[in-house]
């Protein structure tokens, strides 16, 4: 026989196709099955029509198209005989769906076939049209079923029942046909008719009363698995109840005994009884409060976490993320099994343990918690470390009951995973340390000992250096020991070494070197004796292909060289940080806002242009520009960085004076990590001031101020411009002035929310506007998840910089501030428009508020 004629049979087909060796062996193989099928179709070949639909519809399932055969489908279902019919329905329900024309033509078939005495026959219609229902096919059919539903057979009620469900689903105002007959289905002892569960809504009593017979029921061999009568009946029924309960304290109320009777008659040695009891416990979970039976269906969970199979464990972790916020003591006490999940070998696992462990957290089981998760740090896998890490940085910081508790934390989690710690931690923890006054020295010894085990770890190492380089000499004097330390010895060049290994070695980034750099230029001051090695040291990188390295490197080495009577002012140690100040800023909550008179530039001998009121964080650079403003005036922060009086010297509005210009040097020669734009070489800046005839030195000047070194120039004029290391340079560059005055508008307003703009220019740059946006709380709410979103023209280009919080105060008690910075490229040819939409929480009600901002100043 041809093994591709309509003859073939379909196990011989199969076994031809699962002989091929490549897919295209494959559809060379399933096109001449498909010719030889279209032509016993065209011929009209009614012997084999049954077997070339079988051929077909496992063609269907290999994915190749089938369509030409969807009529011969219909044909058999025509057909008088069972075994065609059977092939037809089948074919009916793969190689169809509800939404091919060609189904209309079965219509008829099926309503014969529902009414057919052949109870086979009936049960093939019920499953065709309970997969491939249409809307139209149920309008017409539905009275059939709802008249098999009374059917003597139980298993044509069953499939008439899930039929009826398609039919509702489809048209559901069809359902009140079914009520009656649904609630008859719900009185019967077979347990095939529970698919109606879902028409009932007021049937409690009677299922509790169901599920009872069915729980304390015999043993039943037709419907037993793994010992557990109908472990399927038991779960829809619980289903339904969990529907039935939820906010109903009645029928809580009388459901409470069988779910406490499910939860501890169920063996959990089976996966069938496990399915129960899970289900059971989303039920519990899911009514009306009984605290006893939520302990019983937690205490469940437990025992599902020491199951060994990983989705039971899984799901258990799951379900006790959503019990934790009913009853957290309950979860509380399976604390020591949620730990050992946490290192469990399934990565699956060990992030759902450890989100629950988080959750678990609080001030009175802080410390073993957070000790079982760095030991456990220590034998973690790589991939696994970054979210370990994170969850315990975010655990210490938020329940710390003591700084030398978090310390002492913070440096065993930099220790042993440094290099997963984002940039934030460590910052965090500079912060912490420089309140931490009395505990300096024991720290900076913590460290050095943390350095030499750990030395890759390069979130450890910055922090080291800096503490090395604001402490060194409490580290080498063992100033400030406590009782829980033992003394060292390290020398002065011990701690140097430390500093050159860190900025030598091949693994340090830019930002570590910079740091070092600063570290070294600090000891230089407090380690005398070590002056010139340190020299050594940083004349290296006089020749660094690193711009950054290069210029630090010039101008420290200046310092060393020829400023020594102020460098031991100019290194003092960093004035403490405002920690509550970056405990906001990195909440987002605080933000820096400038004000338009100190918008103002001045262009600086290397190119970089600072604002005239630079942050004394950026000593430190914590990582970001946006750090909150001080409220003292420059003056203010030279007299608190060099001890320098200037009460004399005269302040005017709109007047800028020279030692302003000298904060900003200073500042930029110790921040880390400043973009560097230089417009020329430091060699030619160098050479210029050496040309000069008569050289000033204006940091020789600052030591012994008087009234007349300090020149005041109009606002209007040039400011004198500092080479930090060598005096004024003779010409100083004068900047341009956009004197154009822009009043403020009222950009947008509701019934709850003001929103005001000022504006202002860059210098040099007309094509630049900054806005600084101000919203204001009209209502007597306040609003929390504060967020302010603004669209343009393509014209345009818009940077929004974060806003200083995301929580307004009521009735306008406060503002929040964000600046925009819009760049129109068709300036002075086309104004500015923007849309914006500010979203909020009031009352924890999302509330959005959208407009269009067309009123902005001509010539913006």
């Amino acid at each position: 026989m041809n093994p591709f004629s309509s003859g073939t049979r379909l196990r011989d087909m199969i076994r031809a196709i699962r002989a091929c060796k490549t897919a295209a062996e494959e559809r060379a193989v399933v096109r001449k099955e498909c010719a030889a099928i279209r032509a016993a179709i065209n011929e009209n070949d009614q012997d084999y029509r049954h077997r070339n639909l079988a051929k077909l519809m496992f063609i269907h399932m290999l994915g190749y198209p089938t369509h030409f055969g969807q009529m011969e489908c219909l044909k058999l279902i025509a057909s008088s005989g069972f075994p065609e019919k059977r092939i037809g329905y089948l074919g009916l329900m793969l190689l169809l769906d509800e939404r091919q024309e060609v189904l209309m033509l079965v219509t008829n078939s099926l309503k014969q076939d529902l009414n057919h005495s052949n109870q086979y026959i009936v049960g093939l219609a019920l499953c065709a049209l309970g997969n491939i229902c249409s809307a139209e096919m149920a309008r017409d059919l539905a009275p059939e079923v709802e008249r098999l539903l009374q059917f003597r057979d139980p298993n044509i009620r069953k499939k008439a029942a899930l039929c009826s469900i398609r039919i509702i689903k489809k048209v559901p105002e069809l359902a009140e046909n079914f009520i009656n007959p649904a609630a008859a289905l719900l009185k019967e002892k077979h347990h095939g008719e529970d698919a109606l569960e879902y028409f009932r809504k007021k049937c409690t009593e009677g299922l509790v009363k169901t599920l009872k017979d069915v729980v304390n029921s015999p043993y039943a061999p037709e419907y037993d698995i793994a010992g557990i009568t109908d472990p399927f009946l038991h779960i829809r029924l619980l289903k339904l109840l969990r529907e039935l309960g939820q906010g109903d304290a009645d029928a809580s109320e009388c459901m409470n005994d069988i779910l406490a009777q499910v939860a501890t008659k169920t063996e959990s040695n089976k996966n069938a009884g496990n399915a129960i009891l899970y289900e059971c416990v989303e039920t519990i979970m899911s009514i009306e409060d009984n605290g006893g039976l939520r302990v019983l269906a937690i205490n469940i969970l437990g025992r599902f976490l020491s199951n060994r199979d990983n989705n039971i464990r899984y799901v258990a972790l799951n379900m006790l993320m959503k019990a934790i916020t009913v009853d957290a003591q309950a979860v509380q006490r399976h604390r020591a099994t949620i730990l050992e999940c946490v290192k469990d070998s399934d990565a699956s696992i060990r992030k759902r343990a450890l989100e629950l462990v988080y959750v678990l957290v609080n001030e009175s089981n802080v410390k073993p918690l957070t000790k079982e998760l760095i030991d456990y740090l220590e034998v973690s896998d790589e991939e696994f470390k970054g979210d370990l890490t994170a969850k315990i940085c975010s655990i210490v910081a938020k329940f710390s009951p003591e700084k030398i508790w978090y310390i002492d934390q913070m440096l065993k989690v930099l220790s042993e995973a440094g290099n997963f710690v984002k940039d934030e931690v460590w910052h965090a923890v500079i912060v912490v340390i420089s309140n931490a006054s009395d505990l300096h020295g024991y720290t900076v010894r913590a460290l050095y000992r943390a350095l030499q085990l750990s030395a890759e770890q390069e979130s450890l190492v910055r922090v080291a250096i800096w503490c090395i380089g604001e402490y060194g000499d409490l580290l080498v004097n063992n100033v400030g020991m406590i009782d829980v330390e033992d003394p060292i010895t390290v020398t002065e060049s011990d701690a140097v070494d430390v500093i050159e290994i860190a900025i030598k070695h091949h693994t340090s980034d830019l930002t570590t070197k910079a740091m070092a750099m600063v570290a070294l230029l600090k000891l230089s001051s407090r380690f005398p004796s070590c002056s010139e090695r340190i020299k050594d040291i940083v004349v290296q990188y006089k020749g660094s292909l690193v711009l950054e390295l290069q210029q630090r490197s010039i101008e420290m080495n200046s310092i060393i060289a020829k400023h020594q009577n102020i460098r031991s002012t100019l290194v003092e140690r960093m004035p403490v940080l405002d920690e509550a100040t970056f405990i906001g800023k990195r909440a987002g909550s605080i933000q820096a806002t400038v004000s338009p008179s100190a918008g103002a530039s001045i262009n600086l001998p290397n190119g970089v242009a600072k604002p005239t009121a630079a942050p004394l964080v950026d000593l430190l650079d914590l990582g970001s520009d946006d750090v909150p403003a001080p409220s003292s005036s420059s003056g203010d922060l030279l007299h608190d960085l060099l001890g320098v009086d200037l009460s004399t010297a005269s302040t005017q509005s709109g007047v800028n004076h020279a030692p302003k210009n000298g904060t900003n040097v200073l500042l930029d020669l110790l921040s880390i990590g400043s973009p560097t734009q230089s417009s020329q070489s430091v060699s030619d800046m160098l050479s210029s001031s050496q040309d000069n005839k008569t050289p000033f030195s204006p940091l020789e000047g600052l030591s012994s101020p008087s009234s007349n070194s300090i020149q005041p120039t109009s606002s209007a004029g040039a400011a004198p411009v500092i080479d930090f290391l060598d005096g004024f340079s003779s010409n100083p560059p004068k900047q341009e002035n956009n004197g154009t005055a822009y009043p403020s508008v009222v950009a947008f307003e509701s019934s709850n929310l003001k929103m005001v703009f000022n504006f202002s220019k860059l210098p040099g740059n007309p094509q630049t506007t900054v806005i600084e946006a101000t919203f204001t709380n009209l209502s007597t709410n306040i609003y929390s998840d504060f967020i302010f979103q603004a669209a343009v023209p393509k014209f345009l280009q818009l940077h929004l910089d974060p806003a200083s919080g995301n929580t307004l105060p009521a009735s306008g008690n406060g503002s929040i501030t964000q600046t925009l910075r819009v760049t129109n490229s068709q300036h002075g040819k086309k104004s500015l428009v923007m849309r914006i939409r500010i979203a909020y929480k009031m009352n924890n009600k999302d509330v959005l508020e959208e407009g269009q901002i067309s009123n902005f100043p001509r010539g913006l």
